[in-house]
Formats: C-alpha cells, sequence, structure tokens
C-alpha cells in the first residue's frame, strides 16, 4: 500500500492514546481498539522444531488448544517449552517458560493424549496447561510473554523470520522427517527384539538392511531421500506388522466361545 501522509508521526501516538482514554471513560462508542498477540506463541516438538498455538496478530483474550502424544514407549513424563517468535526452530524463537507433566500412564508411543491449552487474557498474560485425557493427570503454567519484550525486538524478531523464510521451511521439512526416521527405527528395532521369530532369516535380513539404510540417511541433509527410505521400510515390514496383529488377535481370542465375542 501507499504509505499515508496525512498523519503526523509524532501525534500518532498520542492521538491514539487519546481515543482509548475517551473510550475507557464512557466517553466515545464508536471506537472500538482490539488488542493483539504481537508475536506467535507456540510449544517445542521432538526435533526442537516450533508447533505454533497462537499465530500473531490474533486478537485477545483467546484461547486455543491442541493434542500431542508421547514419543517412547512407557513414556510417563513430558517436558513442555513455551516460546515466541515467528521462526521454525526453537533455537531461533524466544523461550517463555518450561515445565513438566508427571504422571502419565505407561501406553505405547503414541497412544496418549495430551491436550495443551493457551489463553491469552485481556492483560495479556499468558496461561499454558497440559492435560492428560484418560488419566486426568494436569500441569500448568503462567508467563508474561511482553515482559522485558520491546518494539525493537519485536521488530527485529519480525524482520528475522521474513528474511529466513525459506531457509527455515528446509529446515523444519528436514527435521520432521529426521524425528520421524527415528520413531520409526524405534518402533521396528522393538518390534524385532520381541517377535524376530516370526520371521524367516531372509525377511530379517531384509529389514535389517532397509533400517541401516534409512538410520545413514537420517544423518544427512537431504529430506527427500529420507521420506523415501521412510517408505521403504514401512513397505518392508508390512507383512511383520500383518504377522504380529494375526498372533496379538490369536492370543486374545485363545480359550474363548463364540457366545462370549457377541
Amino acid at each position: 500500500k501507499a504509505p499515508r501522509k496525512d498523519v503526523n508521526p509524532d501525534e500518532a501516538v498520542a492521538a491514539g492514546a487519546a481515543i482509548q482514554g475517551s473510550v475507557l471513560a464512557g466517553d466515545r462508542t464508536d471506537v472500538l481498539l482490539l488488542d493483539v498477540t504481537p508475536l506467535t506463541l507456540g510449544i517445542e516438538t521432538m526435533g526442537g522444531l516450533v508447533e505454533k498455538i497462537i499465530p500473531r496478530n490474533t486478537t485477545i483474550p483467546v484461547s486455543r488448544s491442541q493434542e500431542f502424544t508421547t514419543y517412547k514407549d512407557g513414556q510417563t513424563a513430558m517436558a513442555f517449552h513455551v516460546v515466541q517468535g515467528e521462526r521454525e526452530l526453537v533455537s531461533d524463537c524466544r523461550s517463555l517458560a518450561s515445565f513438566e507433566l508427571r504422571g502419565l500412564p505407561p501406553l505405547n508411543a503414541g497412544a496418549a493424549r495430551i491436550r495443551v491449552n493457551f489463553q491469552v487474557d485481556a492483560d495479556g498474560l499468558l496461561s499454558v496447561s497440559a492435560l492428560e485425557l484418560s488419566s486426568g493427570v494436569h500441569a500448568s503454567t503462567i508467563v508474561k510473554p511482553s515482559y522485558g519484550l520491546g518494539d525493537e525486538a519485536i521488530t527485529r524478531m519480525l524482520r528475522d523470520g521474513v528474511d529466513h523464510a525459506s531457509l527455515d521451511m528446509q529446515l523444519r521439512a528436514l527435521k520432521e522427517q529426521q524425528v520421524e526416521a527415528e520413531r520409526m527405527l524405534l518402533a521396528v528395532d522393538a518390534a524385532l527384539a520381541a517377535d524376530s521369530h516370526l520371521l524367516t532369516v531372509d525377511e530379517q535380513h531384509a529389514i535389517q538392511c532397509a533400517a541401516d539404510h534409512l538410520r545413514s540417511l537420517a544423518l544427512q541433509s537431504d529430506h527427500h531421500a529420507i521420506r523415501n527410505a521412510i517408505h521403504a521400510l514401512s513397505h518392508q515390514t508390512d507383512h511383520f506388522a500383518a504377522l504380529r496383529m494375526n498372533r496379538a488377535v490369536s492370543m486374545a481370542l485363545s480359550g474363548r466361545k463364540i457366545d462370549e465375542l457377541a
């Protein structure tokens, strides 16, 4: 847009303050001034990535929720790191607070459901809570996102987000594939340790080769190659997964009568 030339910049802030004062005093009802979040608020996920919960310029008060899950089998605690900024990596954002949710039921990876809620009140105070839905385990923290944050810092963080947008997206794509590769390798290793007897020697060797190939690529920087290797390993383990499922169903039904299943 073309810049406006009819506004005196030295008077703009004073005029806005006068209008807001008039609104608060009840003298004017024809003006509505809304406060917004100056920067995006989010939480750290695996791989040092930022999951954005409340985007910048969101009108406050506001409340947003998102569900997360556990990364490893038997995980009974989860750490939450609240951050602020426009970048894709936690290391490039401003740290606000950290807290832990303990006492999670020791379920398989991905089975737990943890609802994280971000709530910013009219005074700009941020409350972050985490609730495990099946057990009711709860933890929370409160922080003032604007504390110690001046206009220059906000401008710098916004500019950095724009300047590094392309590189950040490439790094995010790489980190996401590396995290997915690690998750899949953990699952495959655990499955082989528990049920490798269900496979022939050749089948075990084929899965192990695919896993080793993915493990080596995950250390490199080609996210397309990592993704292809993930798909290859997934395809290689399809038969193994079916065998494990059949065995689990057989064990669950063993010794039970048909009328008991109706």
